[in-house]
């Protein structure tokens, strides 16, 4: 738990059958980038989990060099046992995996955040195995009734799946059991452990393939099965298997509140249950649409366009394009909801774009929009402006563009190379100072992605596309609104406090730039639902007010 959103956090034991608290709070669990994981032993005497070093450590040492101990139940916190982690990176990232029935905790480990992982098996009597390196490509790995399960980029940039016996944890004697497909195994959920899910007898394993999820059965010995009945354009969010060896799915889509499926054991058909979300809007006269966007070097980029069905293609809609490209971290499918739904009402389309940097088609489209390739991402996202213009779905001075973290580097990147692409802009806890960033809290952790001002070139590409240092005086800026928390340990509100007051001495088009800080948010994680619905409306009444939009509501 942690305090205004700043996801800086302690652990909590709650008795669940009696929801008092038991033992004392555990201090410095959790921390932005690096997060925090706990597994249980299966008898729920004790648990290993994360933490950062105490704060009487030196300060250059804080929130960093993640590590893992363990606790056992009713022991003092300040007895709890060191495992793993001091001889691990400065900027590792811990998650921790356990099963019913299996023979220990798999600890994956990231090397900050460029997609580079190392594997230990800590077995349930202490050992210690390290099964994969960071050089090995392994991006995932799970423990199975009969071996260790591995998602593998070594010569397969869209993964295949490794399976390695538990009495020879060698690596290359692992087999590939399921080949490269055109669908991509990505790390998702913790580092991707929740992309495998193990049953007694079979194996389900969570593709994407160009944003929406589908869900590949195969026998432990690799054979396939087919694939699981979903939605056409779905999001599979996690597999829990039951005790009756039954699944349990959780599905987004656009269009529908998110619900859970029961997948049954032994036909494998799904179900609808009662585990639903509702919704007060409804979507029946609404659909998606995907059509590509051709970016500067020919790269198709996918676009998801949700609209009213009849729209006319006139030009005259106002359209909000969202986009994000980094991290590996793919826009999928997510129920729309209650302000998309007002949005639509008053005439507007909503598009998704999968821009390269994302994990949508593997590692592959990942990289080309990562380090000196992050110029892509922006080419994606201009690329993919200009065809909803010239296809009619909008014009320049009808279309608003928004995103947030690395979505607000998309932003501000985007409209200081292309001032006059759109009207309006929504940029939330971004990055635009790229030559300083390594230098904050949390800075360090983004190099694997972005690069370091250390090495030459990398500096070349940081420096020619950081929004800052090329906003130019004059220049007829979009109308921006820029929000930023108080307490973000993962984008030093620094960026959009500097990045506001340079566009608001520099803009020469006289529309406002705009920010909203808030003192009790951090970067979103953990934000409460008021601080939420609040932003949502400030973002909604400058988009309404620039874009000439009467609200459907009046």
């Amino acid at each position: 738990m942690s305090e205004n959103g700043s996801e800086d956090g302690s652990l909590h034991i709650v008795d669940v059958a009696t929801g008092k608290e038991v033992d004392k709070v555990i201090p410095n669990v959790q921390y932005p980038t690096g997060g925090g994981s706990l597994a249980w032993r299966e008898d729920g005497s004790g648990f290993w989990y994360t933490r950062y070093p105490a704060a009487s450590e030196p300060a250059e040492r804080q929130h960093f060099y993640q590590q893992i101990y363990y606790h056992r139940v009713g022991d003092d916190p300040a007895k709890d046992v060191y495992v793993l982690g001091k001889d691990f990176p400065r900027v590792a990232e811990i998650a921790l995996d356990a099963r019913p029935g299996a023979p220990g905790v798999i600890a994956s480990v990231a090397n900050g955040d460029g997609g580079e992982f190392a594997h230990y098996l800590i077995a349930g009597d202490g050992g210690i195995r390290q099964v994969t390196r960071f050089e090995d490509k392994v991006v995932a790995a799970a423990l199975g009734p009969d071996g260790l399960y591995l998602i593998s980029r070594q010569g397969a940039p869209r993964g295949k799946l490794l399976k390695l016996a538990l009495d020879d944890l060698t690596l290359a004697k692992a087999q590939t059991i399921v080949p490269e497909s055109d669908a991509a195994l990505e790390p998702g959920g913790e580092f991707g452990a929740g992309n495998i899910t193990l049953t007694k007898d079979a194996i389900y394993l969570r593709e994407i393939v160009g944003g929406p999820s589908r869900v590949a059965i195969y026998g432990l010995d690799g054979k396939p099965r087919g694939q699981l009945q979903l939605p056409e354009v779905a999001t599979v969010d996690e597999m829990t298997v039951m005790d009756d060896g039954s699944l349990l799915v959780a599905v987004k889509t656009y269009l529908e509140p998110p619900q859970f499926l029961r997948v049954d054991a032994d036909s494998g058909r799904t179900k609808a249950t009662a585990l639903r979300q509702t919704s007060p809007v409804s979507f029946g006269d609404v659909e998606v649409v995907r059509e590509f966007a051709t970016s500067k070097d020919g790269t198709r980029v996918p676009l998801n366009i949700v609209r009213r069905k009849g729209l006319k293609l006139d030009g005259s809609a106002p359209l909000l394009l969202n986009g994000y490209g980094g991290y590996n971290v793919s826009l999928v499918p997510r129920f729309l909801g209650a302000a998309t739904r007002l949005w639509l009402d008053a005439g507007g389309v909503y598009v998704i774009a999968n821009l390269r940097g994302g994990g949508e088609f593997g590692e592959t489209w990942h990289t080309q929009g990562a380090l000196t390739n992050k110029q892509n991402v922006f080419d994606d996202f201009a690329a993919s402006a200009q065809y909803l213009v010239d296809k009619g779905y909008t014009s320049k001075e009808r279309m608003a563009a928004i995103g947030g973290s690395n979505g607000g580097l998309l932003m501000g990147a985007v409209f200081t190379q292309h001032p006059e692409l759109f009207r309006a802009v929504v940029s939330t806890v971004g990055i635009y100072d790229m030559l300083r960033v390594e230098l904050d809290p949390n800075g360090a952790f983004n190099v694997t992605e972005f690069g370091t001002v250390k090495n030459l070139e990398q500096f070349q590409a940081l420096y020619a596309y950081s929004p800052y240092h090329h906003v130019q005086d004059g220049a007829k800026y979009p109308a921006i609104f820029m929000a930023t928390g108080e307490t973000d340990g993962r984008v030093n509100p620094m960026h959009s406090r500097k990045m506001v007051a340079r566009l608001q001495a520099a803009t020469g088009s006289g529309r406002p730039v705009l920010l909203s800080i808030n003192a009790h948010a951090g970067h979103g994680m953990g934000s409460s639902l008021s601080i939420r619905v609040n932003q949502m409306a400030d973002i909604y009444a400058f988009l309404f007010d620039q874009l000439g939009i009467t609200s459907p509501l009046q």
